[in-house]
């Protein structure tokens, strides 16, 4: 028998010891591996419908990946669960030259047709969800409260965590489809009450609402990746979890978990944990920061440009990282024909792609708003912009957005939502 420290089941020992054959008894080894490495002592069920992994991108040199999940599929190890996956790296509609298609169809993701059938093979819940948004209505993989979960991509476990009141790690690529596959996953972190306490007290004094992916990433840079309990962002947000409440907290997490590592926080009156038990969430000797005007303003210039070029005017916009929703598309259709009026533009100043899962940009396309947005010019994708820029020829480019996500992981310039707007509709060369 395999030796372990955890206390396991029946049922978990024997996938551990071989009874439902080798490759099930190695992706056990490696979840008690994973949890003894973080102290857990036990392993939990997953109770969530669907999972949801973060690789969905068929770069040549994740190889090794690949011949695991062949490994699986061939053993015929199917998952326990149905699940969801990242946004796709590439999309016909956004323009390139002969260099970029070279690059990106012949050297970088010359396996996505490949993985991608390995994922039908593995459970994908179907071709449209590939998105780092699945707990939108419109995706369907939204967990309810209470739930354990195994996922890994950052954006999505952090809201999860946060304003759903579900229980998931952050885990990482592979394991989160090996805990799908055992049915289980290591009991430690945020799946327990002690790991869901706040380490910091953060409180928000700015005088106006606070941009949401600025306000996260200030957040995230200062507590890494411990929890935060925010005092004062419901006095902007209100006391109910509505649509642009959630809306606003897509976004502010993405960015703590990306600038710093934050995979829980906790708003004061908001989100159901803190709505529930209130203060009893701080820990006794919680640190305190706190936010106002001047420190957002410190926060924003305190980002670096590394463009070739810091002085270069912008050639190509993203929005939408992570993925936007329905009324984030609708609202962004308006305030950009606004911005051309005002401009006297028929068309937006760069190449502008908005990003949004396949089921949302359906349902965009049902509405009068999806000829409007294409009559401004800019692009609808289902991309993900971080993975469309991770290649030499996007680190010359100058690339402007308003996702601090998508600003940490790659060369892209950090603007806030009124300014992209500015810059998009109005030009300019002002990039200071």
């Amino acid at each position: 028998m395999e030796a372990t420290k955890m206390q396991l089941t029946d049922e978990q020992l024997a996938m551990l010891n071989g009874e439902q054959g080798e490759t099930m008894a190695k992706v056990m080894k490696t979840l008690v591996m994973y949890g003894e490495t973080f102290g857990a002592e036990k392993m939990v069920p997953v109770t969530s419908e669907f999972g949801h992994t973060v690789i969905s991108f068929g770069l040549e040199t994740m190889k090794p990946v690949y011949d695991l999940y062949q490994t699986i599929i061939d053993a015929g190890v199917a998952s326990k669960q149905k699940f969801t996956a990242d946004p796709k790296p590439i999309d016909p509609k956004i323009p390139t030259n002969f260099l970029q298609d070279v690059v990106f169809k012949k050297i970088m993701y010359t396996r996505q047709k490949s993985y991608e059938e390995q994922l039908r093979k593995l459970g994908i819940t179907s071709d449209d969800d590939y998105t780092c948004t699945c707990y939108l209505n419109e995706v369907g993989n939204k967990p309810k409260k209470g739930d354990i979960l195994s996922w890994a991509e950052s954006s999505a476990v952090v809201y999860a965590n946060s304003v759903l009141g579900a229980r998931c790690n952050r885990n990482s690529g592979m394991i989160e489809l090996m805990g799908s596959i055992a049915g289980f996953v290591p009991y430690f972190g945020f799946l327990t009450d002690d790991g869901r306490k706040a380490d910091w007290v953060v409180e928000v004094k700015t005088t106006k609402k606070p941009e949401a992916q600025l306000l996260g990433s200030a957040i995230g840079m200062k507590v890494m990746e411990e929890v935060p309990y925010v005092k004062g962002l419901d006095r902007w947000l209100g006391s109910e979890l509505d649509e642009d409440a959630c809306t606003y907290l897509k976004d502010f997490g993405a960015a703590t978990a990306s600038n710093g590592a934050v995979g829980l926080y906790h708003i004061e009156n908001l989100t159901p944990e803190a709505a529930e038990q209130g203060e009893g969430l701080i820990r006794e000797n919680a640190k305190h920061y706190v936010i106002d005007d001047a420190e957002l303003a410190r926060v924003q210039a305190s980002y670096p440009c590394i463009w070739k070029n810091p002085d270069a005017a912008p050639t190509l916009c993203f929005v939408g990282c992570p993925h936007m929703t329905l009324k984030q598309l609708k609202q962004w259709t308006e305030d950009v024909e606004q911005g051309l009026r005002e401009a006297g533009r028929d068309k937006v100043t760069m190449t502008t792609v908005f990003t949004a899962s396949p089921s949302v940009i359906r349902e965009f396309e049902k509405t009068s708003y999806a000829a409007r947005l294409q009559a401004t010019g800019v692009i609808l994708s289902y991309i993900c912009p971080l993975m469309y820029m991770n290649n030499p020829l996007c680190k010359k480019a100058p690339v402007i957005t308003s996702s601090n996500k998508l600003r940490t992981y790659t060369t892209a310039r950090y603007y806030t939502e009124s300014e992209i707007l500015e810059k998009i509709t109005k030009g300019g060369n002002d990039n200071g």
